[in-house]
């Protein structure tokens, strides 16, 4: 069996999702924009040695304009490693129709059976980048949690930043982040993005909490656990339909608190991501004449290789260019 390091290749990836739809910028059309970020991934994933099957998609169903559960990528030649697919080919469409920040384009891949296969439900979620692990606690109070990173951190309570999505199911959380006196950035869109941001120093945020896509919380698991950082959820079932998809995920205890550990169950994992706008991490695509410059992240989690891949694009010749 040939094992090849795949981490260039996967951000090629997203790079191709990122590139495909970015040119899509505000121009109101979310449909087209999902569509354009898909057509982009299936296209690289033709160049990418491996037997990938998708587990963590959009839907259980063959469509050709989303990623599907089960759909097999890569090139599928004899002698290649099978690989767990999760991946979101665009974590924010709202944003890139609408050109606000914070778009991304997210791939993670392991070891086949290594990946949570979350269903389709919503995801109670606080993640913390390496410094501030084992901190954290997703049955404490957010005040409490807040005091705990502030002290990992060596910071006072004040300096700590949190990053909430602005949804109306948040009002509690921001007015107690707030309450306690901790600095509150409200975003619109992107989990995955804003769980990237706690992991690293430069980009001033802290912690990640709130309620989100449960795909996204495993997505995010795989770039943390690279990182050395941490995320804790809790699957939250609305009713008895989304109960049964948790059990078929393989989760008796729906109240179960899970770790990146319990998501991404091997020591070997890739991520990769590529900015569509701008992000706290990544800036977004740039464009010039006939070039398009594009700004990724790139990890391994058994070596803590993490890589920083900023690429230019000749738009005319590339492979990643499909809508000429």
């Amino acid at each position: 069996m040939v094992n090849h390091d795949i981490a260039m290749g996967i951000v090629r990836v997203t790079e191709a999702a990122a590139l495909a739809c970015s040119n899509l910028l505000g121009r109101g059309d979310v449909e087209l924009v999902e569509k354009a970020a898909v057509d982009g991934v299936r296209h690289a994933f033709e160049l990418l040695p491996i037997k990938g099957r998708v587990v963590i998609g959009e839907c259980e169903i063959d469509k050709p304009s989303i990623m599907y559960i089960g759909e097999k990528v890569g090139t599928w030649q004899d002698g290649l490693k099978e690989y767990d697919i999760a991946i979101d080919p665009l974590d924010g469409p709202i944003l890139v129709a609408k050109g606000r920040p914070n778009a991304i384009s997210a791939i993670a891949v392991c070891d086949k059976g290594k990946i949570f296969r979350a269903p389709q439900i919503y995801m109670k979620k606080i993640a913390v980048g390496p410094r501030a692990k084992g901190t954290i606690d997703i049955n404490r109070p957010l005040k409490e949690n807040i005091k705990n990173v502030a002290e990992a951190l060596n910071k006072d309570v004040e300096e700590v930043t949190v990053m909430i999505q602005d949804r109306e199911r948040h009002k509690d959380i921001i007015n107690e982040a707030r309450s306690v006196g901790a600095r509150v950035k409200i975003f619109g869109e992107g989990d995955i993005a804003a769980a990237l941001a706690t992991a690293f120093d430069d980009t001033g945020v802290d912690m990640l909490v709130g309620i989100g896509g449960a795909p996204e919380g495993v997505l995010a698991a795989a770039a943390l656990k690279c990182l050395g950082g941490e995320i804790m959820v809790k699957l939250l079932p609305e009713n008895e339909r989304q109960i049964a998809m948790c059990k078929r995920a393989g989760l008796d205890d729906v109240s179960m608190i899970l770790t990146q550990d319990d998501l991404i169950t091997c020591d070997d994992v890739y991520f990769a991501a590529t900015a569509i706008t701008d992000s706290e991490l990544l800036k977004g695509i740039t464009y010039k004449e006939n070039f398009a410059t594009t700004h990724s992240v790139v990890m391994r989690s058994s070596n803590g290789v993490v890589r920083f891949v900023e690429a230019t694009h000749k738009l005319d010749t590339s492979l990643l260019s499909i809508h000429e």
